[in-house]
């Protein structure tokens, strides 16, 4: 089976329950994550590494990992889900698109996506495009 992104990124939880977690387990810890320890997961020319997931000290569901897409590539077709996405672009030019609204967005902007909105992300730029997720809530 081909391992795309999102595939990866439904498997965390279930690797964190092998590993003896329990959903009724301690809230994620205070923690600093350097960049260089986290694992990279190679899909075709794009990277992805996971930093987070888990559930806070308020009960959200959170998670955070970090993709650096080809450019002209996408990590996945547009799609829509029940939780709350941020994207924080740190390098290259994205097109994010919302709900049918194309924005370009570089370095330092963000981009916000409401829980049920189909979305999508390509890198339209000529370098790899790096950035940010940032996800609160189930699914």
């Amino acid at each position: 089976m081909r391992q795309t992104r999102r595939n990866f990124c439904a498997t965390v939880p279930t690797l964190l329950l092998a590993g003896g977690a329990s959903p009724q387990a301690a809230a994620l810890p205070s923690k600093a994550y350097r960049f260089e320890d986290l694992p990279v997961q190679v899909f075709g020319a794009n990277r992805v590494r996971a930093v987070l997931e888990g559930v806070s000290d308020r009960g959200w569901q959170v998670h955070v990992h970090q993709t650096e897409l080809a450019p002209g590539s996408t990590p996945h077709p547009g799609h829509r889900h029940a939780r709350v996405e941020i994207f924080l672009i740190c390098a290259g030019t994205v097109e994010v698109t919302i709900a049918g609204r194309r924005e370009q967005l570089g370095p330092g902007s963000v981009a916000y996506i409401a829980a049920n909105e189909e979305h999508s992300i390509c890198n339209v730029g000529t370098v790899r495009a790096q950035y940010f997720v940032l996800a609160l809530g189930q699914g």
